[in-house]
C-alpha cells in the first residue's frame, strides 16, 4: 500500500509504550477541573499557570473584542486584517515588557520557525542553541541556512567555548544568536538569564529567549526573563499563564520592519483573532497587578515539595513546572494511570518529548488549586511511586 510506513511507525509507538491518542475535555474549563469521559478530575497537566482562563473579566473583554472588532481577522495582517485590538495590544505589550517593537503570531511554533527562519537566510548566520529547547526552536534553526551549535544545558561555559572556536575559524564576519527558554517546559529549571545576557553582549551577539513558561509567572509584574534583563529577542505564547491565545515576538524597530517584509509565517498567515487581542489586553492588566497569583504557585510549590517521600526524585524548580522522573515509559504510564483512579488528571511524558529513560510526570501546580489539592496529589504520588 502508499505510505506503508504509516501502520509500521503506528505500531512502533505502541511496542515502546510511547503511543499517543487525544482525550476530549467535555466542559468548559473550570479552574482546575477537567471532565474526560464524564469522570472529574483535579488537572495538574495544565498550563493555565495564574487560572486566568475562564475569567469573567477577560470573556466579558472578548465578547466586547468581537462585538467592536469580529471574531476573524480575516486576512492577513499586510492586507487588512491589523485591526486596531492588535495595534493596542501590541502597545500595552511593549510597555509591559519595556520593549520597542512587538508582533503577534498565531502561535508560539509560527512565531519561533518565523525567527529562526528570517535570521537563518545566510550561511553567515551562527545559532547557538540550549540542548532542552523546544522542538520549534530546533524545527525553525535546522530548517535555515544558518550553522547551528548545540551548548550542553545551562552550560554557560560549554556556551562560551563554542562562540569563542567559531570566532577563531571564522573568516567573516558572523550573525550571532544565542537561544534558550526563560523556562524549561519539560523539567521547569530556569536559563541564567544574566548570565547569558551578559556573555551575549561580550560577543556581540543577540539573546533570543522563549519565554512561553515564563511570562506572567516569572518577575514582579509577569515580565518572565525581561525582569532579570534587557533580552534582545522574546518570543512568547499567550495561550498558557495569559489565559487566551497566540503568541508574541518582541524586539528592534530594524528587526521588526525586517520581519514585516521576509517572514514567509507572518506574511502569509492569516492575522490572530482581534477578539482574542482585545481579552488578551484585559488578560496582561490581570497579571501586572495581581501578584497574588504568582505569590500562591511559589507557597503551594513549597509544599508539594515539603509533602513528597525522599524516594521520589523531584527537579528542583522555581517555576510552576515539578518533574518527577520515572524513568521507564509504561512505569510511567502506570503510575499516571494509578492517579487517575484517584481523581488526578497527571500526564505522563515520554520520549521523544523528552530523553530517553527519563520518562516523567508533569506536575503544574497554578493559582487555581488549594492546599488540599497539593496535600491530596503528594500522598497519592508517594503511594504509587514505591
Amino acid at each position: 500500500m502508499n505510505f506503508d510506513f504509516i501502520r509500521r511507525d503506528i505500531n512502533a509507538q505502541k511496542a515502546k509504550s510511547q503511543y499517543r491518542q487525544l482525550v476530549c475535555n467535555s466542559a468548559a474549563s473550570k479552574g482546575k477541573e477537567i471532565v474526560i469521559n464524564g469522570k472529574n478530575y483535579v488537572n495538574f497537566s495544565s498550563n493555565d499557570y495564574l487560572g486566568l482562563n475562564n475569567h469573567l473579566e477577560i470573556n466579558k473583554a472578548l465578547q466586547e473584542g468581537a462585538d467592536k472588532f469580529g471574531v476573524c481577522a480575516s486576512s492577513s495582517s499586510l492586507v487588512t486584517g491589523y485591526h486596531y485590538a492588535h495595534q493596542a495590544l501590541e502597545d500595552d505589550i511593549c510597555q509591559w515588557l519595556n520593549k520597542p517593537k512587538c508582533l503577534l503570531f498565531s502561535s508560539g511554533f509560527s512565531a519561533n520557525l518565523a525567527l529562526f527562519q528570517a535570521l537563518g537566510k545566510s550561511e553567515q548566520s551562527h545559532f547557538y542553541l540550549d540542548k532542552l529547547s523546544h522542538a520549534s526552536m530546533i524545527d525553525g534553526a535546522y530548517h535555515s541556512k544558518a550553522i547551528v551549535k548545540r551548548f550542553q544545558h545551562n552550560n554557560i561555559e560549554h556556551l562560551t567555548e563554542l562562540l569563542n572556536r567559531s570566532g577563531k575559524y571564522s573568516t567573516g564576519f558572523s550573525n550571532k544568536l544565542v537561544a534558550s527558554e526563560g523556562v524549561f517546559s519539560m523539567d521547569g529549571c530556569q536559563a541564567k538569564v544574566v548570565e547569558l545576557a551578559q556573555l551575549a553582549k561580550s560577543e556581540q551577539a543577540w539573546l533570543y529567549l522563549d519565554d512561553a513558561h515564563s511570562i506572567g509567572v516569572i518577575g514582579k509584574e509577569g515580565q518572565g526573563s525581561n525582569y532579570f534583563a534587557d533580552i534582545d529577542i522574546t518570543m512568547a505564547t499567550m495561550g498558557k499563564a495569559i489565559g487566551t491565545s497566540g503568541a508574541f515576538l518582541t524586539c528592534s524597530e530594524e528587526l521588526y520592519e525586517y520581519l514585516v517584509n521576509f517572514s514567509r509565517h507572518y506574511i502569509y498567515s492569516t492575522a490572530i483573532s482581534p477578539a482574542i487581542a482585545w481579552a488578551t489586553k484585559k488578560s496582561i492588566e490581570l497579571i501586572k497587578k495581581e501578584h497574588w497569583r504568582r505569590e500562591k504557585i511559589c507557597e503551594l510549590s513549597v509544599l508539594f515539595t515539603k509533602l513528597l517521600a525522599e524516594n521520589v526524585e523531584l527537579v528542583t524548580t522555581e517555576s510552576s513546572i515539578h518533574a518527577i522522573i520515572i524513568g521507564d515509559e509504561k512505569k510511567a504510564l502506570n503510575v499516571s494511570e494509578q492517579l487517575k483512579k484517584q481523581g488526578i488528571w497527571l500526564t505522563a511524558i515520554r520520549p521523544p518529548t523528552v530523553a530517553n529513560n527519563s520518562s516523567r510526570l508533569r506536575v503544574t501546580i497554578c493559582a487555581s488549586h488549594n492546599d488540599k489539592d497539593i496535600r491530596c496529589l503528594a500522598e497519592c504520588i508517594n503511594k504509587a511511586i514505591t
